[in-house]
């Protein structure tokens, strides 16, 4: 008797185990969600491949300007009124959210995914042992540099070579004197010191906030003395990032207050700098460009995806996530139709020897991009980072345009950091 009340009981749990799968299944592939965006990448990938992959169900999209977005989503999370299932998160405020306590917890799916996926994507989309936010794409930081200018004052355009002299943040700064005394101080090695602050940010060992306390990396303090450095000794363009002049050099029609011809070497940019910035706004240089990792590994930009934790759909809303995070197929469709650098690794592994970026000369800046993500620590990325950061860059423009010393420009810093972040 005992045997068959056990026999029993297990065939029970057998059929419950069963029909769980089997609903959840079901959930996966019907139903419906609301989704919503500042970027109409997700419209395209619900359009064209979620809906076409998966017609059971039913999303109703809406699309807010980047600028706005915030603002619309802050108070539906907070009251659960109107909340959307699924949405787009900016790099940006991303980890704001990622650390508000509102989001799904999502780390079941990124354990079932991160074989294959990229680390840094998932490691700013975890807070406190938790992951809260995926992210489908990568968009790790390179140095873009004018072939011509490299042949001309350091004898070669190899991509190898011209790397050897920006292996580091020592070297970047040894080569930039190296380009004004051969060019007789006509070529800067950027347009601007602002272009400099990835790269350095990148280089951090610890993130700004460590056990509630502000933390200022010793890479932080050195972006400040070479920043100085930099304009001091006149080896940047004095153009700011994304003024008319910042343009005007990657075009080779920079001029300085004299009236002089100015070349500009190099511009930090990251994936979608090359098709967004240089590409639409230099297209007469086509050709003459090529990339290098440059002195440090950053990244920059970037949009992760989520799910608010109150939702009636977390199945659906999980399996959406999963789809245009980490689907192999739909990722692998993707970046041959947008050229977009993807965070699955069996996808890049696959597709990144077929690429010849004729803007760089016919250089394969994909299986450079991939290699160069590899590198970039997703952990030092935090939600307080753009506040510390802004107050962190006026401190700097003190600094540089001598209206303070360093010293009193970094005490000045963690006074406001500590008045207005409570750090």
């Amino acid at each position: 008797m005992k045997k068959i009340l056990i026999v029993c009981a297990a065939a029970v749990l057998l059929l419950s185990g069963c029909a769980k799968k089997a609903e959840a299944a079901k959930d996966a592939g019907t139903g419906s969600l609301v989704v919503w965006s500042f970027t109409d990448e997700l419209k395209t990938m619900i359009d064209k491949y979620y809906t076409v992959d998966k017609p059971g169900v039913k999303i109703d999209y809406s699309l807010t300007p980047t600028d706005q977005f915030p603002n619309k989503l802050d108070p539906v999370l907070a009251s659960g009124q109107g909340a959307p299932d699924v949405f787009a998160l900016e790099d940006a405020f991303v980890r704001k959210y990622i650390e508000s306590g509102l989001l799904l917890d999502l780390t079941d799916l990124a354990n079932e995914v991160k074989g294959k996926q990229l680390a840094y994507p998932i490691e700013v989309g975890t807070y406190n042992g938790k992951v809260y936010g995926l992210s489908w794409q990568a968009t790790p930081g390179a140095m873009f540099y004018r072939r011509s200018l490299a042949k001309k004052y350091l004898g070669t355009d190899d991509p190898a070579e011209v790397q050897k002299y920006m292996a580091n943040l020592d070297k970047f700064v040894e080569t930039a004197a190296v380009l004004k005394e051969k060019s007789g101080g006509k070529c800067v090695v950027v347009s601007s010191t602002g272009d400099m602050f990835m790269p350095f940010k990148g280089a951090r060992k610890d993130p700004w906030v460590v056990n509630g306390k502000l933390v200022i990396d010793p890479a932080m303090i050195s972006y400040m003395d070479m920043a100085k450095t930099l304009k001091q000794k006149g080896y940047e363009g004095r153009a700011g990032q994304w003024s008319e002049g910042w343009f005007a050099g990657m075009k080779g029609t920079l001029k300085d207050e004299k009236g002089a011809d100015v070349e500009v070497f190099s511009y930090l940019l990251p994936t979608w700098g090359l098709h967004y910035v240089l590409k639409t706004n230099a297209p007469d240089t086509a050709g003459d460009w090529a990339m290098i990792p440059g002195p440090a590994p950053y990244r920059w930009g970037g949009t992760w995806v989520a799910a608010y934790k109150g939702t009636k759909n977390v199945q659906a809303a999980k399996d959406f996530i999963k789809y245009v995070t980490s689907d192999d197929g739909f990722l692998e469709r993707w970046a041959k139709d947008t050229g977009d650098v993807v965070s699955n690794n069996n996808v890049t592994a696959k597709i990144k020897d077929s690429y010849a970026e004729p803007f760089l000369g016919g250089q394969n800046h994909y299986a450079s991009f991939v290699e160069m993500a590899k590198a970039v620590d997703g952990k030092l990325t935090q939600g307080t980072d753009q506040a510390v950061e802004g107050l962190f860059n006026e401190a700097v423009t003190a600094y540089i345009e001598g209206e303070k010393s360093r010293d009193q420009a970094i005490e000045d810093f963690k006074s406001q950091v500590s008045a207005q972040l409570g750090l």
